[in-house]
């Protein structure tokens, strides 16, 4: 006899859309659940994460019904895991071993059985994982074959589950062969099976197992007609059933009750061979891409040709360290206040949710509503921290962990965090009611796929895995733009007269000064911080000072340029502000108001005003920048090409607002100007 594991794992993130749920549970979970009550012989481990259960329990309990009873009956076996569904070794262990008890209890409660094994989240591994897991109850997990490969196993070493153990704590480990990953369902029914009737010739005993996302049977592109209304999967799951004679699917957790383990096991940093790929800077993922076709008809090269490791995107995303480096910020917080009596973990944990910190095939960090969500969950759990702990006011602190300090003020109302070293910019405006980032923009840069874009685009055929797709959501490709610098704000640029709002917007032009990238010297005192920075501009020494002076729900800064040239420059002072109000997709929520012009937050406009308003209704935040001499403004809307299921599309990630005077500066001249920020807020 012959075994076959299957681990499905469902998730939804934190925050993401009720409709796009919807569909998911209508195209893929639903009619699952529906195929495994028609086929009581197929046997299966399923993980559903906490956000997809909290959302079954409030609109589609009846999901929860139906799949109790195959819990109950041994056909299902339920899956824990990090409830909210972080990356495990990205957060601390408390909160390891918090989220896994509390999806363990919710399980429990639902079903009335513990669960013993753990959906790994990505299958993002690291060698200090067995401890905490094990702490949590958890007995066994599933990573991927390349994992074992990486220490030298092959395929045929692959057929069961190891042993491995950090500090005495053990954990079982089963491995999920790439080959069925990638063949169930892209392949025809006689092919996997003859695919797993020669894995049971070889291997009498042993097992094979599938872990894998259970959008891939339905969500992703083709799949809900080809598993579906084509019966692809009716066919596989009955295929199955009459192979009883040398077959037999099995839960992996009654699998590892039964039979010996095949040994024991270290395992080194790894996720699946994918993550491995899109972790790596957009150039080495090009080089590997190319190196694997060039080896395709070679397993024993391609076996050590991988990629690079989960934790570089922190690197290659300074906003998704950012994140991550504010939520470790906000959990030391966290659990000072739980001394003193008030919990705020769920919020932490929420904002702990893998999909913000990365991005790959899908959307991740480039979604603007997720970011938001992330941060939301991050304010409220300060709110609530901070409310026994009391505000910190002005603190310096190298926030980031990059070796340059920043300097944060947290009020009751607000926090602000400064990058003197970056800039002097402003890279975070936090209202704690209603708990709103209202900076968080991704800057635009290369991806690999913009190359592979140009070299693939368009390709038809078969069926195939999101993979190895590259698809164009818009009718024309659309051409990227990069940014010269992070999308922060209070970013002062020196243009050359005739730059244009489109030449400025795709980051195609030359800045005569060196300020919106270079460090500038802090001093703070009372509510007000002024930076200030001896550059050059045009060649020529000039000294900008901007003066912060924290207000109710807001904040003032005053610029004052000193020119210490000896010869006359004229051009323009550019003060750069990039918002984020979820303004993406012409929201009729989000707007802007500058006298009689009004508009959508992603639209394209150049006006001249002494004072902007901008938006969002549904948010309830609108902010109100008075200037003190009026200026020319241009508004533009930040979108990067992103990849996503669907395609390759323009993605909103926030607002740029550019404040900009004609100057000329003489020789021992002084120019200012004062920006004055407001919010007005209602929480919703």
């Amino acid at each position: 006899m012959f075994y076959l594991g299957l681990a499905i794992h469902n998730h939804q993130p934190v925050g993401n859309f009720p409709w796009v749920i919807e569909d998911a549970y209508q195209k893929a979970y639903l009619p699952m659940l529906g195929a495994l009550e028609r086929h009581p012989l197929i046997r299966l481990s399923l993980h559903n994460s906490g956000p997809l259960i909290d959302w079954f329990q409030k609109h589609r309990p009846e999901y929860l019904r139906r799949l109790g009873a195959l819990v109950r009956r041994g056909q299902v076996e339920a899956m824990t895991g990090g409830y909210f569904e972080p990356i495990l070794p990205a957060i601390p262990d408390r909160d390891k071993v918090g989220q896994i008890e509390k999806l363990s209890r919710a399980l429990e409660g639902l079903f009335g059985i513990r669960p013993t094994g753990l959906w790994l989240t990505e299958r993002v591994w690291e060698p200090s994982l067995p401890r905490p897991l094990h702490q949590a109850g958890v007995e066994w997990t599933v990573v991927d074959d390349i994992h074992f490969k990486m220490v030298g196993l092959e395929e045929g070493d692959l057929l069961g589950y190891r042993l491995t153990e950090e500090e005495g704590h053990p954990l079982q480990v089963f491995s999920s062969l790439k080959a069925l990953r990638y063949s169930i369902p892209w392949k025809t029914v006689p092919q996997v099976m003859d695919y797993l009737r020669s894995l049971a010739e070889a291997r009498p005993g042993h097992i094979a197992v599938m872990g894998d996302d259970g959008e891939k049977f339905g969500v992703w592109p083709g799949t809900y007609k080809h598993c579906w209304q084509e019966g692809w999967m009716e066919e596989f799951l009955s295929a199955i059933e009459e192979s009883s004679s040398w077959l037999t699917p099995v839960p992996l957790g009654e699998y590892a009750t039964s039979f010996a383990p095949l040994g024991y096991i270290y395992l080194p940093c790894a996720s699946y061979d994918e993550m491995l790929e899109w972790a790596l800077p957009p150039q080495k993922t090009e080089a590997l891409e190319a190196l694997k076709r060039e080896f395709q008809g070679r397993p024993e090269v391609l076996d050590f040709l991988r990629g690079g490791f989960w934790r570089h995107f922190l690197v290659k995303y300074p906003e998704a360290n950012w994140l991550h480096k504010r939520m470790l910020r906000t959990h030391r917080l966290v659990y000072r206040a739980l001394e003193k009596g008030v919990d705020s973990r769920d919020d932490l944990w929420r904002a702990q949710s893998s999909c913000t910190y990365w991005h790959g095939i899908f959307g991740g960090l480039y979604l603007a509503d997720l970011r938001a969500v992330a941060y939301r969950h991050l304010l409220r759990a300060e709110r609530q921290a901070l409310g026994v702990l009391g505000p910190s006011g002005w603190e310096r602190e190298d926030v980031d962990l990059d070796g340059r300090e920043e300097v944060a003020y947290q009020g009751r109302d607000q926090a602000l965090f400064f990058r003197p070293g970056e800039g002097g910019a402003l890279g975070e405006w936090d209202l704690y009611r209603p708990a709103s980032n209202l900076l968080s923009t991704l800057a635009r840069r290369p991806e690999a796929y913009h190359r592979a874009l140009r070299e693939r685009g368009g390709e038809e055929g078969g069926l195939k895995s999101i993979h190895d797709l590259v698809r164009i959501k818009e009718k024309e490709v659309p051409t990227p733009s990069y940014d010269p610098f992070p999308r922060t704000s209070a970013l002062e640029h020196f243009l050359e007269e005739g730059v244009g709002l489109e030449d400025f917007s795709r980051g195609e032009y030359a800045d005569a000064g060196d300020f919106a990238g270079g460090a500038f010297e802090t001093d703070v005192g009372g509510r007000c911080l002024v930076l200030r920075r001896e550059g050059r501009v045009g060649g020529q020494p000039l000294l900008l000072e901007k003066a912060f002076r924290v207000l109710d729900e807001g904040f003032e800064v005053e610029y004052r340029l000193e020119f210490r040239g000896t010869s006359s420059w004229k051009g323009v002072f550019l003060s750069e502000w990039n918002l984020n109000l979820l303004g993406g997709g012409h929201n009729p929520q989000a707007y802007f108001r500058a006298g009689e012009a009004t508009g959508s937050l992603d639209s394209w406009a150049q006006l001249e005003a002494g004072e902007i308003v901008l938006g969002n209704h549904h948010l309830g935040v609108e902010l109100n920048l008075a200037l003190s001499q009026p200026a020319r403004l241009w508004l533009f809307p930040v979108e990067a090409l992103s990849n996503s299921e669907q395609g390759v599309e323009r993605v909103y990630q926030g607002t740029c607002l550019a404040v900009f005077y004609p100057v000329e500066l003489r020789p021992g001249q002084g120019w200012g100007v004062v920006l004055r920020w407001q919010a007005r807020t209602e929480e919703r």
